[in-house]
């Protein structure tokens, strides 16, 4: 059952064209993140679209924040909260996490735990930086337990030197097309729920793309 406004994933791409994955910075992540920006890209109103999610979909047990920061926007913090990031003084400053990684994906797409880690997963506002969404998104499925979600929540900023050209190039429900195609070619999952999330009139957009890891057959496991 959707939570909110559905938008239509019809016509999404099917495959990538060359260049799809390009970005307009080619300097090392690394570099770019190197200074902390205590920013949170969404305004106010976006911001506790995504907390208001989390609740409704009871986001609370055991929880990795996948590119996450020096905040994850949940209304109160889930039980155990593992934030993976770019920057240590930012994930230092995250209060809910008791765990902090620094990883980059788009250097090494491995997620750096063992299998069936995580009740659930997290992204928000960083999906579109991803260089090699595929492997990654095939990772979130190893670390999740089974029937466990991975929920991406995206608006209309960005740093447009870092994001992927094919997201500069699309808009709102290709946006959300994309990430559900991540999904279908990752494979291992649900059909994913698609929606619009309330936001305040004249605000940030906030949508939000999930799906749940499927359950193994007994001779998978």
């Amino acid at each position: 059952m959707l939570l909110g406004e559905s938008v239509l994933v019809d016509g999404g791409p099917k495959d990538f064209p060359p260049g799809f994955f390009d970005r307009a910075d080619r300097s090392k992540d690394a570099s770019f993140y190197a200074s902390p920006r205590f920013v949170t890209h969404i305004d106010d109103g976006a911001l506790a679209a995504v907390g208001a999610l989390y609740d409704e979909l009871g986001v609370r047990g055991e929880v990795l924040d996948l590119m996450g920061s020096w905040i994850s926007h949940f209304r109160a913090p889930p039980a155990s909260l593992t934030v993976l990031g770019m920057n240590a003084e930012e994930l230092r400053l995250n209060r809910a996490a008791l765990r902090r990684v620094v990883h980059d994906l788009n250097a090494d797409p491995r997620v750096p735990f063992g299998d069936d880690s995580f009740d659930d997963v997290v992204c928000c506002v960083s999906v579109d930086y991803l260089i090699r969404p595929i492997e990654v998104f095939s990772e979130v499925a190893r670390v999740l337990r089974e029937g466990g979600r991975f929920v991406c929540t995206f608006s209309n900023r960005c740093f447009p030197t870092k994001v992927i050209r094919g997201w500069l190039d699309a808009d709102d429900a290709a946006h959300c097309a994309i990430v559900s195609r991540y999904f279908a070619l990752s494979g291992g999952w649900s059909a994913p729920v698609v929606e619009r999330r309330p936001t305040p009139l004249g605000g940030d957009p906030l949508f939000a793309v999930w799906s749940t890891k499927l359950y193994r057959r007994a001779a998978e496991r």
